[in-house]
């Protein structure tokens, strides 16, 4: 069997495509590497956010659907979403950073071993920071060389990502002998797993509670995580492994920029398997990348009638030049 590779994406919801936009890429210094629409559900923004190159690993992307109401923090969802930065000393340049820009954060902590900062965005999304200083596993991207953070401090990839769970025994169960992760460490009620070459960026960290409510999805909370394959015929692998399980699934799904299988593994919990390519570089030049609406061939001849569906977003950054600070 061909072992997930880390983690690939997180896909989460927000209020806002507009204000989303403004603090992924003033705030953190991540680079949208593709404005396009929900595949699904056309008047629909989905951004992407990614390291320089829009490498596999790297991306956060959202949703802005309409009309959603706010979602609920609680028990059985995808807590939060990790990035990865180079050092412990870039922990220190990100809490002057929140700082200055009054972005709510926790103060630097440590968990397994690693330096973690945490923080929540408008919409009260939770999210960390964690310092690759002692990580070794899965190599971390590239920050955005043009960004408006010292690369020694930027953003590289994304780090482990957050479960909370009621049904923890299940949960480890289908972690262990379904997606083949190993738990490898364990603090109060949290537990480290780890696949393939393991580190920060083929993590998931699942925190057992049984007393909080359950969570409600909506702006702020997470949609789904998606996992590391290599291609096509992996993929094909893991969609066999799935059904064979008894796992309700999507079946084999074409995204465009990548292949997607989707598994509902637990309560509101989705997973996705993902492959590394073909990405993002196929209808726009690394100099413009995610500056127009970028549309998958089968939804091009709808385009005029989705640009009247989705407002203008102005997201040209090749004319501009970032002041790293």
């Amino acid at each position: 069997m061909n072992h997930i590779k880390g983690i690939h994406h997180v896909t989460a919801i927000t209020s806002s495509a507009e204000k989303n936009y403004e603090f992924f890429t003033y705030v953190l210094g991540m680079r949208l590497v593709k404005k396009t629409v929900n595949q699904d559900d056309i008047q629909t923004y989905h951004l992407f956010f990614a390291d320089d190159k829009g490498s596999a690993g790297t991306d956060m992307t959202f949703f802005d659907f309409p009309g959603i109401p706010k979602g609920v923090h609680g028990t059985n969802e995808i807590s939060k979403t990790s990035f990865r930065v180079p050092s412990d000393a870039a922990l220190d340049y990100w809490v002057k950073r929140f700082e200055r820009l009054e972005v709510k954060h926790t103060g630097i902590k440590e968990q397994f071993g690693k330096k973690t900062l945490s923080f929540v965005d408008f919409d009260d999304q939770n999210y960390q920071l964690i310092s690759d200083e002692f990580n070794k596993g899965v190599e971390s991207g590239t920050p955005w060389q043009k960004g408006p953070i010292p690369l020694e401090y930027a953003i590289t990839g994304l780090g482990p990502v957050f479960v909370r769970i009621a049904k923890f025994d299940y949960f480890k169960e289908m972690m262990e002998k379904v997606l083949l992760f190993k738990e490898t460490d364990k603090e109060g009620s949290f537990h480290l797993f780890e696949v393939g070459d393991g580190g920060n960026g083929a993590s998931v960290i699942v925190e057992y509670n049984a007393i909080l409510p359950e969570a409600r999805q909506g702006f702020g909370t997470v949609h789904h995580a998606a996992f590391r394959v290599e291609d096509r015929s992996v993929l094909e692998e893991w969609i066999e492994r799935m059904n064979s399980f008894g796992f309700h699934t999507s079946g084999y799904v074409n995204r465009h920029f990548f292949e997607s299988l989707y598994a509902r593994v637990a309560p509101q919990i989705l997973f996705e398997f993902a492959t590394d390519g073909p990405g993002f570089m196929g209808d726009e030049p690394y100099e413009t990348l995610g500056e127009k609406l970028s549309l998958p061939p089968f939804l091009e001849p709808k385009r005029a009638e989705i640009e009247k569906l989705v407002r203008p977003i102005d997201t040209v950054r090749s004319t501009e030049e970032f002041i790293k600070e």
